[in-house]
């Protein structure tokens, strides 16, 4: 499907580009992933995954707060 759709993208101005399976330079989070696990979440335990989606969210918040820059949180349709 994305092959027959690619000539009619371009044609609208949409280029995609593929990087490769794991490029960390251009991933933002990687940026904050040092901080966070550093002064964030060190040294904490969890119940579950869920705990740690939670502490990881609220870091990310007390981080952006402290630094002044806006954060948006995206929640995608995983089921």
């Amino acid at each position: 499907m994305t092959q027959q759709q690619w000539q009619r993208w371009q044609e609208q101005g949409l280029f995609l580009f593929f990087l490769p399976q794991y490029c960390s330079e251009m991933n933002r989070i990687e940026d904050e992933w040092p901080q966070l696990k550093a002064h964030e979440i060190a040294g904490r335990m969890f119940e579950d995954e869920d705990d740690l989606a939670m502490a990881i969210v609220d870091g990310m918040t007390a981080c952006s707060q402290q630094a002044g820059y806006p954060l948006k949180r995206f929640k995608f349709n995983s089921g």
